[in-house]
Order: structure tokens, then C-alpha cells, then sequence
């Protein structure tokens, strides 16, 4: 189960995002259903692009206890805070993009 923990945290926290994302650019919104779907879906690839750049969970590249632990499965503070940055921002950016594209068809 651990190891499904940081992409429960960037689904979670993408589906914020994305429904944040809603509330404060109204003109993209795509209702709380659209919004939470994208938000899915980008908390999903956020969360993934960060711990490909070395910023997320699993990015244990040291060899400390810290970086052992990470390689072990286990989570601390830092990968969860990058959990949940990498799923908020990417689930209210890819909720906009959306949002954009759909504004722009609708003309």
C-alpha cells in the first residue's frame, strides 16, 4: 500500500487543484465534475513529471537515511510535500488548458 501512497496523494490534491483552479478562473471553469476529472488527471502527470526530475516521491538518489527510506518505499515530509505540490499544481493547470482549448473551440 505504501507504495501506491504518493499517487493517491497526487490524485487527491490534483482533484483540489483542479476544483481551486475552477473556482478562482470562473471564464475556464468546467463545472465541479470537469474540473475534478482534469484535476485527476493532471495531479496524475504532475505528480509524475516532478519525481522524474528528481523533485517528487521516489527520487531517492542519496545515501543518506532520508534517501534509504524513500528507496525502501517508506515517504517523509519532503516527498509528500512533493506530492502534494506536484498533484495541486498539475490538476489546476491542466484543468486551465483545458479550460482554454474549450473556450476556444466554443467560438
Amino acid at each position: 500500500m505504501e507504495e501506491y501512497l504518493p499517487l493517491i496523494i497526487q490524485l487527491v490534491t490534483g482533484a483540489v487543484g483542479g476544483n481551486v483552479a475552477g473556482k478562482l478562473l470562473k471564464n475556464l471553469s468546467l463545472g465541479t465534475v470537469g474540473n475534478t476529472i482534469a484535476g485527476l488527471v493532471g495531479g496524475g502527470v504532475g505528480g509524475q513529471v516532478l519525481g522524474m526530475l528528481g523533485l517528487g516521491a521516489g527520487a531517492a538518489t542519496g545515501t543518506d537515511m532520508a534517501g534509504a527510506a524513500e528507496a525502501a518505499g517508506g515517504m517523509d515530509m519532503s516527498s509528500i510535500l512533493g506530492s502534494v505540490a506536484g498533484g495541486g499544481v498539475g490538476g489546476g493547470v491542466i484543468m486551465s488548458i483545458i479550460g482554454v482549448v474549450k473556450n476556444m473551440m466554443s467560438k
